[in-house]
């Protein structure tokens, strides 16, 4: 989850959600703070609500360096200084 407004928390970079994650945005006053949502290219303006979840259809194969495991990873890009 990236945010990717100009005014989004100070400091906070995003979270890595696990698979299962599921994510809603319900809009409160759309009308006087327009929003959009983007995935993958694809952008929706003046939303009022979004959901949001992993797509399963999609397979992909990620690299790791051997020395260093996905869960090493995980810890060091959300909780690094």
């Amino acid at each position: 989850l990236t945010p990717i407004s100009a005014f989004r928390p100070r400091r906070w970079r995003g979270a890595l959600l696990p698979q299962s994650a599921r994510v809603t945005f319900e809009i409160l006053e759309a009308d006087k703070r327009p929003v959009s949502a983007v995935a993958d290219n694809f952008e929706v303006r003046d939303v009022m609500e979004v959901h949001i979840s992993e797509d399963r259809g999609t397979s992909l194969s990620m690299l790791f360096d051997a020395g260093r495991s996905l869960e090493e990873r995980v810890l060091a890009e959300q909780f690094s200084a």
